[in-house]
Parts: C-alpha cells; structure tokens; sequence
C-alpha cells in the first residue's frame, strides 16, 4: 500500500502550504480588524477579496470540484490533504479557494443535475466567486434528521412554481453577495413513496416573497465569515418551472448526492483544524510554567498531546481511505466509510480542541486564540449534514444486516 501524495498533489500542497504561510495566516488578524470596522457585520472584509484575487493568480481555486469542465479536475484522494489544509483556518482559506460551503454543495448540484441554463446563469458567477449562494433544506418544525419531514410546499400553477415555507439555520443567507437559494420542499407531499414527494427549485434572493428573517446563532457565535445561518420564510414566492432543478420527485436522490462529497469535505477540514489545536497546545505547553516546571512537563498534558496525535493520524487515514473508495467504487460504495468518518471525526476533533480550551485556561474561551471559534464550529458538524445518531442508526443496520 502506497501513502505517497502523487506528483501533482504534492506540487498543490507545496503551493498551498506557502500560500497559507505568505497569505492566509498573516491575514487573519487584519481580517478581524477590517470586520470590526464594517457598516454591516454581513459584508466581506477587503482583504477576503485580495485572497481570493492572489489565490485566482496562483491556480489554487475551486480545487474541490472533481469536473474538468468546471473545476481542478482532483479526485477526491487528492483534494483531501489540501482541504485539510484549508482547514487550519477555515474562517479565511476555504472563501479564499472558492472551496467554502454551502457553495461547493450548490455548485456540485448545479454542475451534475442543473440545466446548461442553470449552469450559465448561477454555476458560472459562483465558480467565479462572484456571488454566494445558500441551500434551504432544514427546518424548524420537523425533526429534518429525516428528510422526508420537510414541509416546505413547492406547488405547480401554469408556468411556474409556488413556495411557501420556513426554514433556519440557511448557511450564508446573511451574506449580502448570496444571490440564489436551493429550495428543497415537496411537490407531491400525498405521494406514495416518502422519498419521491420532494423536489428542489432555484429561487433567487430577490423574489418577491423571499424574507431572510433574522441570523441564528451558533453557540453564541453568528459565524459571520461564511454568511451566518438565517431563518428564512418564503411567503408564496413564485419562480419559473424552468427552475427546477433535475426532475419532479429529483430532490431526496440531489440530496444525497450533495451530502455525501459535503460530509467529507467538513472531515478533511476538521484535521485540519485538529492540526491547529495539537500546534496551539504544544506552543502553550512549552511556553507555561505551573508549580515549578513547564506544562510540556505536567504529565496530564503529555497525555493529551500524545493521544491528540494518535486521534488525529487514525483519522486522516479513515478519511483517505473513504475518498479513495469514493473514487473507485462511487459515493454508494462508500457509504460505511463516509458515515463513519462523519460520526468518529467531529467527535474526536471536539475532544482535542476541549483539550486545547483547557489547556489556554482562560485564553482557551477567549477572542484571543481561535480555540473557542474552531470547537463551536466542531461541535455544530455533529448535527449539520444529519446528526451522529442518524448515521450511526444507519451504519448499525447495514452491519446487523450481515447476520439477519
């Protein structure tokens, strides 16, 4: 078995590994500066633009879309180690890339079911990170671990179709450059396979209808670097049928088949970020002295580290392995793995940034290190993309499956 990156990821990491060095990092605290002096908390600080215009210059954007036609043309074997690396600052590097979420879903969407209309008039201007985008699935007042909950109500009239509905936690509605929503809601709600009730229709912003409410917060952080989280009402908002995306009933199958890349890209990233805490706690470690002798020295703190580590190298494994299946044998094949990456690695991750919090003592909760922002934004990826409890559901089944 054979753990070396090919020449041409290696040659990505290099660059992407001096981009963030020259780039990212020194432009982390500029980017909290310029966000505290804005008008509107939802506007993209200046220096987001200039990242995105060096990153552009340097080939290192939309590295995440394995279609030659639209993006780097990488399998998913090869991105892994550079999302990773993104990862170590998922405020700044992802947008930098064009790499960030919801819009890697939605483009994927758009690029494998979407119309040559569609795709000329949104894929494009998001593949060159022109607009921001949003996908509005979950919701409020059903359980939307199970999807087939969804209430939202896509009706037919004529030529076109009618929403109405309520969703939340809409990744990067805030955002004032998210110019188009993916609307999932059901469009045939009596239909007799729960799984075919529900289609997926592209609403521009600025429909007549559309209320993007309020933003929701997210352990008290509103996540303004990637758009907030909104609750958004759609009040008979009414499209073309033009855009609907794929086939009547399509909308479960899209799903699936955006969740499954989006799943494992939230894991490369979390090591990454996993990465950042194991650095942040050997730097405190060395540079403390409690009780007479350095942290590095505290044999609880020897501990952390070395199991952070071991954590961390299981699984970077689980996760190449998984995008290696995901290659070979499709999304399908590697179902197992990707359930199990999304149950052991925002779990595991959560673990080493507490770690981290503890060992910065009060730092650790403070806006002074990154700790606090990067374990909210673990904790939440154990709901986000279907909670732990629903992939272990499944991932139970399939085994017991095996000796029933």
């Amino acid at each position: 078995m054979d753990f070396a990156f090919d020449a041409r990821t290696e040659e990505l990491r290099e660059r992407l590994l001096t981009f963030m060095d020259e780039h990212v990092h020194p432009a982390e605290q500029t980017a909290h500066e310029q966000r505290a002096a804005l008008a509107s908390p939802w506007e993209t600080p200046a220096i987001v633009d200039e990242l995105k215009a060096e990153a552009r210059k340097q080939g290192l954007w939309n590295l995440f879309l394995p279609d030659e036609e639209h993006g780097a043309g990488l399998t998913n074997l090869q991105y892994a180690p550079l999302a990773e690396i993104t990862g170590r600052s998922p405020q700044l590097a992802p947008t930098a890339l064009n790499c960030a979420a919801p819009d890697t879903g939605n483009m994927e969407v758009l690029a494998q079911f979407g119309s040559a209309a569609q795709q000329k008039q949104w894929l494009e201007p998001l593949l060159a990170g022109e607009i921001r985008s949003a996908f509005a699935m979950t919701e409020p007042e059903v359980a939307s671990s199970d999807a087939t909950n969804i209430e939202t109500h896509i009706a037919r009239d004529g030529d076109s179709y009618v929403i109405n509905g309520r969703k939340w936690y809409i990744s990067g509605a805030m955002n004032p450059q998210c110019q188009i929503f993916i609307v999932m809601g059901k469009t045939d709600p009596d239909g007799p396979d729960p799984r075919r009730q529900q289609s997926m229709v592209l609403v521009p912003r600025d429909t007549p209808g559309v209320e993007v409410k309020r933003a929701m917060q997210v352990y008290g952080f509103e996540d303004h670097w990637h758009g907030g989280h909104a609750e958004v009402l759609f009040h008979d908002v009414r499209v073309p049928a033009g855009n609907l995306i794929g086939e009547e009933g399509g909308g479960f199958g899209i799903a699936q088949a955006r969740l499954g890349p989006g799943r494992i890209h939230h894991c490369m990233r979390l090591i990454g970020m996993a990465e950042r805490a194991i650095e942040l706690m050997c730097r405190r470690a060395v540079s403390r002295t409690a009780f007479g002798k350095p942290l590095a020295q505290q044999g609880v703190v020897q501990e952390w580290i070395a199991d952070a580590r071991v954590a961390v190298e299981q699984l970077r494994l689980l996760v190449l392995k998984t995008a290696w299946l995901m290659d070979t044998v499709g999304n399908k094949g590697a179902h197992t793995e990707i359930q199990a990456i999304k149950i052991a690695t925002p779990r595991t991750v959560v673990d080493i940034l507490d770690k981290a919090v503890q060992l910065h003592g009060a730092g650790g909760v403070s806006q002074d290190f990154p700790l606090a922002e990067l374990w909210a934004g673990a904790r939440t990826l154990q709901l986000a993309d279907g909670p732990d409890e629903v992939h272990q559901r499944s991932l139970a089944r399939r085994e017991l499956k095996r000796y029933l």
